[in-house]
């Protein structure tokens, strides 16, 4: 658990050091308010929709190590190449576009193979504080990584430098992760007789359970569709940091350098976050997560305001929101799936999370200029997650 949290603290200096200057990349390309949205809102979508294929790909195969050094692989040369784009001329929108996405794809080849081994490790302490104490070693890189970028920002006023220098924390992930393949193994790579027939939504049969033989284990429950309808709400509500960070650096002039800063304190409440919601889960069940909706509704109010006091608190929000997501609601999905499944259950629920995301992308940027209408949109997607949230709750017996 440990060693992959490690792992993730390298990864996300590179990921999340590269996340908060997006925005002003792309502005500084030519991009609009809108071609934000889509681009960042896009490569979210991306990150978490093409988990639906490589999370039953990787249960079909077992090959979880294979899936996790890939995704890793393409993070690690998609964002320091982010240092090129400002060369390119008239393609640099295009490439900076592709490497932005690049680097999100990476994260949904690598995140539900990744998982399911963190699953199986965690499991003998607690998922809720397995997934918390891996989230916040993640979180410290992704707290690090824009620190770093703004000091090679102070330094040289260049988001190329800046972009060029993460290829040194890129290297020391893979590093670091070839390491881990070795002392650590897989859970073998022949698929089991019962789940070779293929990767549907259907029954399967998990052998390892007492009296199995012959007994259907339900697939996927009637609680877990209700949680991935309630993420794809709260996704599309929860707006892109690239958009915030456009917001910030052309409407509220903060300095591209300072907004790294942001960033990484987004990235310490995340930690906190992650590990009190986590906490609080493996005590009280899943209810801790009805917090996501509530804090959701309150980052456009605050995050998009003129003020950088309000917009400060937004970025927080943002950021505690970011980090319950990313670590015990994993550990709910977990708690739902059969565990020969739960690559392709972590798939499917990110596909919904996704298109949330891709259709807020689209959102933020569509009605950017309208806040009032923005907020209000926001507000009834909260509504709903919330809502269908408690439902999913209830069924689940984890209230």
């Amino acid at each position: 658990m440990i060693g992959f949290g490690l792992v993730s603290l390298a990864a996300d200096v590179v990921s999340d050091g590269a996340r908060p200057l997006a925005g002003p990349l792309l502005a500084q390309l030519g991009a609009s308010a809108l071609l934000v949205g889509l681009v960042t809102g896009g490569a979210e979508a991306a990150a978490q929709g093409l988990r639906l294929i490589f999370g039953p790909w990787a249960d079909r195969t077992r090959r979880y190590w294979t899936f996790t050094l890939a995704g890793y692989a393409l993070t690690a040369v998609c964002v320091p190449l982010l240092a090129v784009a400002s060369w390119a001329g008239e393609s640099g929108l295009v490439l900076a576009a592709a490497l932005i996405i690049g680097d999100r794809v990476g994260k949904a080849v690598r995140s539900p193979a990744k998982t399911v081994l963190l699953a199986g490790v965690a499991k003998p302490v607690g998922r809720g504080r397995g997934f918390a104490v891996h989230k916040s070693l993640d979180l410290v890189g992704a707290l690090l990584g824009p620190v770093l970028v703004a000091f090679a920002l102070a330094a040289s006023g260049d988001l190329t430098a800046a972009f060029a220098m993460l290829s040194v924390p890129a290297a020391a992930a893979m590093f670091l992760l070839f390491r881990m393949r070795r002392r650590v193994p897989g859970p073998g790579t022949r698929q089991p007789p019962s789940l070779e027939a293929g990767w549907g939504v259907q029954e399967a049969v998990d052998p390892r359970s007492p009296g199995a033989a012959g007994r259907p284990v339900p697939l996927f429950t009637g609680s877990f569709a209700l949680f991935a309808v309630a993420a794809f709400f709260w996704s599309a509500g929860l707006v892109a940091f690239g958009v915030i960070s456009f917001h910030l650096t052309t409407a509220a002039a903060v300095p591209v350098a300072a907004v790294a800063l942001l960033y990484a304190g987004a990235m310490a409440a995340a930690a906190l976050g992650a590990l009190a919601s986590g906490v609080i889960y493996d005590r009280s069940g899943g209810r801790v997560l009805l917090a996501i909706p509530l804090l959701t509704v309150a980052v456009p109010v605050l995050a998009l305001a003129p003020g950088i006091g309000l917009a400060l608190c937004g970025v927080l929000a943002w950021g505690i929101a970011m980090g319950i997501q990313d670590s015990t609601v994993k550990a709910l999905v977990a708690d739902l799936v059969p565990e020969l499944r739960q690559g392709t259950a972590y798939g499917v629920f990110a596909a919904f999370e996704g298109a949330g995301a891709l259709a807020g992308g689209a959102l933020y940027g569509a009605l950017y200029d309208t806040r009032a209408l923005l907020i209000t949109a926001v507000a009834v997607l909260q509504a709903v997650a919330f809502a269908v949230l408690i439902m999913a709750l209830r069924r689940s017996g984890k209230p």
